[in-house]
């Protein structure tokens, strides 16, 4: 039989025939993909045609549509719904899809005909010249221009690092899918945190409820269990991840996944892997990523260091002696924070649920971009997700798929991809956007406030692809400058925090009554709460990335975490967001390997993005939101990201809008 992942996909929308994809199709259709993207690349390479453009860049562009389309579809379903034949063949990818890369990236000959282009540049228009920019800047910065040993040792370099960033992630995820406690004692939880625990239970195969790593489950079983003891349990296992012995540990795999950053660095000219990482950035080098996280760090420091001291009165009051802890932490600020803004958690979610929040995202869309979304039906990968045809006046503009429960096949945290992404060179292409996140699943799920910000943002994401209006699938989308992807996905959760939004959208999930008006206000009110205390958890794990990349790669990793937390004063009673062994944002790949610093970076642009908004006195403008549109959401990299803020907002912001968002200074 044909191979579904390798044949024309002829449903609506040509969406990927998921019902008639076996785990036995992947490995053939890789096989199969990068075969023919070989005898492309080869063709490309040896050409006897003087080289363009056109043979060389277009070319390139078109060789490998088909291992595009099936690795589209694999890494997918490999983060959000692995089976032990997945994970088997994605360790058995990682070496292969290395070695290839480094074949195309390293290719001579290939390198000799973009440069041959890049030399006789002249008449090509704007996007074009910037693609071909980018294409010669990716060659120069995997080795092309290596020779003899050290290009062999990059190859060998890559290979590696591929095999060890996948193993890390998986040891995590083995980490995380292992370990849960029977949730023997519901003393002080709500009634959505036992029925989450409930369906954790269920889903695992448990006899009764659990508490698990999955985020939407442990940090509101820390604010609200009135159990010490089991408060430091759970977060004992939670900042394990990775670090318990064993054949899942992950420390070893760190330190030899930054000594081999730092040789390959160093094999390209550079300092230090820092300085290698950040050229292409807005950021360009590790002093001024230093200078911006060190601006926040002091008032974030004393906001936390206040606010600590007051959550220890309060558990001291309780009887309890002594220091407190980060198991302390979340449990007394939710206390204080119905003490001070009457705002209960449990009292709240019942208007956050899901189905409520995603007609709020979806408003917005339609209202700033004229969006239309309808429901459409599967078969999708997973039962658990659910599609949306989005249109603009009866044009077709992507598809969007929302994965939003967790499940002990997922990988932690959210995020957005795109199984197919936005071109127009050869065929017009609609992009394929998916959305995951790990919201404790209920019936119906009820979200958090950090949940729905957590929604919002990946949607602002799914925008940034879903609108991309570029000629090549390289500048496609989020295929831009680390330290400006997040600015859509950020500037879009301020659309939460609009008044009008929560009023229309925040609806009882059983009686349909709106968020009564003084909640709302309450909501609203302390929208900056307990900011010290997540300013310093994020900046933590930010200094820390930039410390194991702007020097000497450490020989242990966790001396040199501890050494950088000592040194910045690290409150004792605040843990790092991710500590280095579940730090999968800069361990499971390049991508924000020294490049935390990008969510802060970012912030700093969308804080005064959403001032444009402000500005125009309305925060669905028209006017701003084309503007937006045009500049940022669909240009895509068609221009170094300095430029395309500047055309929208007219200059580069400064810090001050981040801190006075945060509440870590006073507005004007």
């Amino acid at each position: 039989m044909t191979n579904p992942l390798l044949s024309d996909w002829t449903g609506p929308f040509a969406l990927p025939p998921f019902a008639r994809i076996s785990d036995d199709d992947f490995a053939p259709a890789f096989d199969a993909a990068l075969t023919e993207a070989r005898t492309n690349i080869e063709a490309i390479a040896n050409a006897d045609e003087a080289p363009t453009f056109d043979n060389t860049i277009m070319a390139l562009e078109l060789a490998e549509g088909k291992l595009d389309r099936v690795a589209g579809v694999f890494y997918n379903l490999a983060g959000a719904d692995s089976t032990p034949a997945r994970e088997a063949l994605q360790r058995d990818l990682a070496p292969k899809m290395a070695a290839f890369s480094s074949e195309v990236t390293m290719n001579a000959a290939l390198f000799a005909r973009v440069n041959a282009v890049w030399e006789a540049r002249e008449g090509l228009n704007l996007e074009d010249t910037r693609v071909l920019e980018l294409y010669r800047q990716m060659f120069i910065r995997a080795g092309a221009a290596l020779e003899g040993a050290d290009a062999t040792r990059m190859k060998a370099i890559k290979a590696r690092l591929a095999v060890i960033c996948t193993e890390f992630s998986q040891n995590l995820l083995a980490d995380e899918r292992a370990w849960s406690m029977p949730l023997e004692d519901a003393a002080g939880l709500p009634d959505f945190v036992v029925k989450a625990a409930t369906a954790a239970g269920q889903e695992r195969g448990e006899a009764g409820p659990v508490i698990t790593l999955s985020r939407s489950i442990i940090v509101p079983f820390l604010q609200f269990s009135t159990r010490r003891d089991l408060r430091a349990q759970a977060y004992a296992a939670w900042s394990a991840r990775g670090a318990n012995g064993g054949a899942t540990d992950n420390r070893g795999l760190a330190a030899e996944i930054l000594s081999l950053r730092d040789e390959r660095a160093k094999l390209l000219g550079f300092k230090s892997f820092a300085d290698f990482k950040l050229e292409p950035e807005m950021a360009k080098t590790p002093a001024r990523v230093r200078d911006l996280l060190m601006r926040v760090w002091a008032p974030a420091k004393a906001a936390a260091e206040a606010d600590g001291k007051i959550l220890a009165d309060m558990m001291h009051a309780d009887g309890v002696n002594g220091d407190l802890e980060p198991w302390d932490w979340r449990f007394y600020s939710e206390r204080r924070r119905k003490a001070e803004h009457d705002l209960d958690e449990a009292a709240l979610k019942p208007y956050l649920s899901l189905d409520a929040m995603l007609g709020a995202m979806f408003d917005c869309a339609s209202r700033l971009f004229g969006l239309e979304f309808r429901e459409i039906d599967g078969p999708f990968y997973h039962p658990d997700v659910r599609g949306w045809e989005v249109t603009r006046k009866g044009e077709h503009i992507a598809v969007f798929l929302g994965d939003y429960f967790a499940r002990g096949s997922k990988r932690s945290g959210a995020w957005c991809s795109a199984m197919r992404s936005q071109k127009k060179l050869g065929v017009d292409t609609r992009p394929i956007v998916v959305n995951v996140c790990n919201f404790a699943k209920g019936d119906p799920s009820l979200l958090s406030y950090d949940d729905a910000r957590t929604l919002f943002h990946e949607f602002g994401h799914a925008l940034h692809q879903m609108l991309s209006n570029v000629t090549y699938g390289f500048i496609s989308g989020t295929s831009v400058a680390r330290d400006f992807v997040e600015l859509p996905s950020q500037l879009y959760e301020h659309w939460l925090e609009v008044p009008q939004v929560l009023e229309k959208h925040a609806k009882h999930f059983e009686t349909g009554e709106p968020m009564p008006k003084a909640m709302l206000e309450r909501l609203l009110a302390a929208g900056t709460y307990d900011q010290g205390f997540a300013t310093v958890e994020f900046l933590g794990s930010a200094l820390v990335d930039l410390a194991f990349h702007e020097g000497a790669a450490p020989q242990d990793p966790m001396a040199k975490q501890a050494e950088v937390l000592t040194d910045i004063g690290m409150p004792k009673a605040v843990g790092m967001r991710h500590s280095t062994p579940h730090f999968a944002h800069i361990f499971s790949g390049d991508g924000y390997s020294a490049g935390y610093y990008s969510y802060m970076w970012s912030e700093v642009m969308d804080a005064d993005a959403f001032a444009a908004f402000e500005e125009a006195g309305d925060p669905f403008d028209p006017a701003t939101a084309a503007r937006l549109e045009k500049y940022i959401l669909s240009a895509g990299g068609s221009r170094p990201p300095e430029e395309l803020y500047t055309a929208f907002r007219g200059r580069m912001p400064g810090v001050e809008p981040l801190l006075k968002g945060r509440g870590l200074i006073e507005a004007n």
